[in-house]
């Protein structure tokens, strides 16, 4: 896969996205873009989010995007609108639709997806074949998200 030199920096209206590495992946692992997300009106970073593109068994179960914001900037909708961002990252390399995940407990983040429309495909336990799996995994709810 070839990575798009024009996704380096993502302008918004609220937020901006850097690049801040990409990886080619491997057979289980998917190529991805990784960001870190600053917040425009003061020129600072507040979390960070990945586009893993295409799909895999084990990006089911991952998602095609994480995200993370830092806590004193949570509540703010600040997730939903980096993850908004990647879509056109997403579309450029052909996709249609994303798979985001999280912990079946993890209720902001399930709040975030459902913002966005996600329509929730499953909530699974993570097989021990799973490339991130360690003991005492929790169960993933796994959604998709239309783009």
């Amino acid at each position: 896969m070839e990575f798009n030199r024009n996704f380096t920096i993502i302008k918004g209206d609220t937020l901006t996205l850097k690049l801040i590495e990409t990886c080619v992946g491997d057979d289980k692992v998917i190529p991805f873009y990784y960001y870190e997300i600053y917040l425009n009106s003061i020129s600072s970073t507040i979390g960070k989010i990945s586009i893993r593109i295409g799909h895999n068994e084990h990006s089911y179960i991952n998602g095609n995007v994480g995200y993370e914001i830092d806590e004193s900037f949570r509540g703010n909708g600040y997730a939903k609108i980096a993850v908004m961002m990647t879509y056109s990252v997403a579309r450029f390399h052909g996709m249609t639709y994303l798979i985001i995940s999280c912990d079946e407990d993890n209720y902001p983040s399930k709040s975030v997806i459902n913002k966005l429309g996600g329509i929730h495909i499953e909530t699974i336990m993570p097989p021990k074949n799973y490339v991130f799996y360690y003991e005492g995994i929790p169960k993933h709810s796994i959604y998709r998200i239309d783009i």
